[in-house]
């Protein structure tokens, strides 16, 4: 094993999660700190609420990509040999919570981050990408339905572990179905405020594209 490469490699999944997407346009374009309004979060749905449809699309798809651009790190410690190929899925989940936690605890913004959702989809969709494709669309509806995002994320991430348990989505390495399961978990317990909002009929609801301004 190449252990500097590794090293090196898993430090710059957590420096890209740490990307403060949200922060920086809110502060660029709009003069504001996100965090200091709607939610406090610093990610897309708050972006959504306070800064609109345009800034909020874009914050989501930078921290997609933050996600899956962290995930994917775990290929070239494979391609320079750093690790062996029944290693692969190990070090895609490390970098890709690496990444997570640096959405959630980013350093380049006094580690005051978002609840990391749309960082997850990036992740799962580099390591399992036909599974995550039918979890999208299953957000897109429940979006389109509710325009709750919280409770879009928390079905999405729910039918993921669901999925996995199904013939066609079994995956080979059985890390994966309890990893899906933790990771269900874990988005309903960072969204337990929006469950309450949720219950109370409080929870604020995201524009759509169509919705007049």
């Amino acid at each position: 094993m190449n252990l500097p490469l590794v090293l090196g490699l898993l430090v710059a999944a957590y420096l890209i999660g740490s990307i403060p997407t949200a922060l920086w346009v809110g502060r660029l374009f709009f003069g504001i700190d996100i965090r200091e309004h709607g939610s406090g979060n610093s990610g897309a749905t708050n972006t959504f609420r306070v800064l609109g449809k345009k800034p909020g699309s874009f914050v989501m798809a930078i921290d997609v990509l933050k996600g899956w651009a962290a995930t994917s790190l775990a290929s070239v410690m494979l391609n320079q040999g750093a690790i062996l190929p029944e290693q692969l899925l190990y070090y895609q989940i490390a970098c890709g919570v690496l990444a997570v936690v640096g959405h959630i605890y980013p350093i380049y913004a006094g580690f005051r981050g978002g609840k990391g959702v749309a960082t997850v989809l990036g992740m799962m969709l580099a390591i399992a990408p036909a599974t995550v494709g039918v979890c999208i669309l299953v957000f897109i509806v429940t979006l389109l339905i509710s325009r709750y995002v919280s409770l879009s994320s928390m079905t999405a991430g729910v039918t993921f572990a669901v999925l996995q348990l199904l013939p066609h989505f079994r995956p080979d390495n059985q890390l994966l179905v309890w990893f899906g399961f933790v990771l269900a978990v874990l988005l309903v317990y960072t969204h337990r405020a929006n469950i309450g909002r949720l219950r109370a009929g409080t929870e604020s609801r995201v524009p759509m594209p169509w919705d007049k301004k």
